[in-house]
């Protein structure tokens, strides 16, 4: 049986705003004086994972910091924002339920941290029991766009690489999958509109049931 995979928390909701929102409070409540702009913050999202963007910016800048202690904050002020509920995209409750009904094994394989997973999915109104496996930052050693996260979904799913899809929101992710022999299309979202998803094997506009029989 194939797998249906959602390779990050973007693919469900769009988020970028907020966690941008939440990075710079965070800065702030450390009493640094850094701010990313909207346009700053899309170009830093061609790259996977929250904590490393800190540690470049402050190499960059020469700054020595507690990047674990600011990140933790960042995703507290994230969840705290989340609290009121947020939509899924458009297509994507559809195209769950459907490929569950046609008998697809579902994931969700993202390098984040659990946290940021748990507040997204109870944002939405999901949880991890949507999904036969769920992957996050804490259960590989690489994150993406090493594919790691993607062979060990499809490990917990006792599923192949070959007839399954996953679907990612930024360049990275569709790296990974792809060197996880999968098939993989883009769903970009607000600030991934300007991003090269040229390896990907379709970039799509909204998700619908349907991209379930595209590989075929």
């Amino acid at each position: 049986m194939p797998a249906f995979l959602i390779g990050s928390i973007g693919v469900l909701a769009e988020t970028s705003h907020l966690q941008r929102d939440a990075f710079n409070l965070a800065f702030r409540e450390a009493g640094l004086d850094w701010h990313w702009s909207e346009d700053a913050y899309a170009a830093m999202l061609t790259r996977s994972g929250g904590a490393q963007r800190i540690r470049d910016y402050a190499d960059n800048r020469d700054q020595r910091l507690d990047v674990g202690q600011i990140h933790r904050r960042k995703t507290e002020i994230f969840c705290d924002k989340l609290a009121e509920g947020v939509p899924l995209r458009e297509g994507v409750a559809d195209t769950l339920d459907e490929t569950r009904a046609a008998g697809w094994r579902l994931g969700f394989v993202t390098t984040t941290s659990a946290a940021n997973v748990d507040c997204v999915l109870d944002a939405t109104g999901l949880s991890r029991g949507t999904f036969d496996t769920v992957v996050t930052r804490g259960d590989v050693v690489q994150s993406k766009p090493a594919p790691d996260a993607y062979y060990r979904a499809l490990a917990a799913l006792d599923c192949t690489a070959d007839g399954s899809i996953a679907i990612e929101d930024n360049p990275d992710g569709v790296t990974a999958a792809k060197d996880a022999g999968l098939t993989c299309f883009a769903l970009p979202g607000r600030m991934h509109a300007q991003s090269n998803f040229a390896h990907a094997d379709m970039v799509l506009d909204r998700l619908a049931p349907a991209v379930a029989t595209r590989s075929s």
